[in-house]
């Protein structure tokens, strides 16, 4: 049962930042936007959160400043697609390669310094529930916020008339402008929320699962949270269970290394991505699926509005 709590525990702190970074995805992508610059957002709000965090010794000042930053990117994107019309799948790569670029820059001075963890009060206070405290305080806060956050977009997505705006400029964005709503506002706010939620995950690598800076620290996991996002079939739910199926593969390999198992930890290393390769085959193989889930107008450009 030890072993077992343990995978577990293990396996929501490694799933949690493609928890946040999925739902943004998949937010943005309801909204007919493709942002491909998830790594580089993630990377950016990384080394922001880490830097903020070693400079004020407030992590929640940092997570703060890594959600801008990876807003900031999301509103290049932004520019280049809503306003200069340029092709989302160029634009959100080079979103990529700069913001992985920027992050290394930026990152150098704090290669090899540590954070020092500190104590929280909800900690203490969770630790005093019955029979389940001792394992609720071993998860940090920012679990529990996915967790909310998850909430907050299954709400906002389908009860709310705000949402409902926003998955119909995704399905049809002349329609939407022809009753009179804002298509390119709608997919703006959709993108800066993804942005935000991209820099939150690369916040939670940075200063909670390592509290190390090292360049590429994300190792392809903005490309996973975009692969969840179509494993999940645009819901937030299978985004959810998507994230925790390759936390528990990561888990997994590092139990099974421990454990001594013969196996090259090359192949070991790899088994989350190839995981995550099969399920996409597997998805691929229904594409009546992906085509009744997938918003209309996802990736295309709108020249309704000026």
């Amino acid at each position: 049962m030890d072993t077992l709590s343990a995978i577990v525990i293990a396996t929501l702190v490694a799933g949690t930042p493609l928890v946040y970074a999925g739902l943004g995805e998949l937010v943005t992508e309801k909204s007919g936007m493709l942002n491909l610059g998830v790594e580089g957002m993630m990377l950016f709000g990384a080394v922001t959160a880490f830097a903020v965090t070693h400079a004020t010794h407030n992590l929640w000042l940092g997570v703060l400043f890594a959600a801008f930053a990876g807003a900031v990117l999301a509103a290049i994107f932004a520019l280049l697609t809503l306003t200069l019309k340029a092709n989302q799948v160029a634009s959100g790569l080079a979103l990529a390669i700069f913001g992985a670029g920027a992050s290394a820059f930026l990152g150098k001075p704090y290669v090899g310094v540590a954070l020092a963890r500190e104590p929280s009060e909800l900690a203490a206070w969770v630790s005093g529930i019955p029979l389940i405290g001792s394992t609720l305080v071993l998860l940090h806060p920012l679990i529990y916020l996915s967790w909310a956050a998850f909430g907050g977009v299954f709400w906002f997505l389908y009860r709310t008339r705000a949402g409902l705006v926003l998955r119909a400029v995704g399905e049809s964005p002349a329609s939407a402008h022809s009753i009179g709503y804002p298509v390119n506002t709608v997919r703006l706010y959709a993108v800066l929320f993804g942005g935000a939620m991209a820099g939150i995950a690369g916040a939670y690598l940075a200063v909670v699962y390592t509290s190390l800076w090292v360049e590429g620290m994300t190792a392809g996991r903005g490309w996973i949270a975009l692969a969840l996002v179509v494993f999940a079939t645009w819901r937030p739910e299978r985004v959810l269970l998507g994230a925790y199926l390759f936390g528990g593969m990561t888990t997994v390999q590092l139990f099974a290394q421990g454990a001594g198992i013969p196996v090259p930890p090359e192949m070991m290393s790899a088994l989350p991505y190839l995981a995550t390769i099969v399920v996409l085959v597997l998805i691929s193989r229904n594409p009546t699926l992906v085509q009744l889930n997938a918003p209309a107008s996802l990736g295309k450009l709108f020249h309704g509005e000026a």
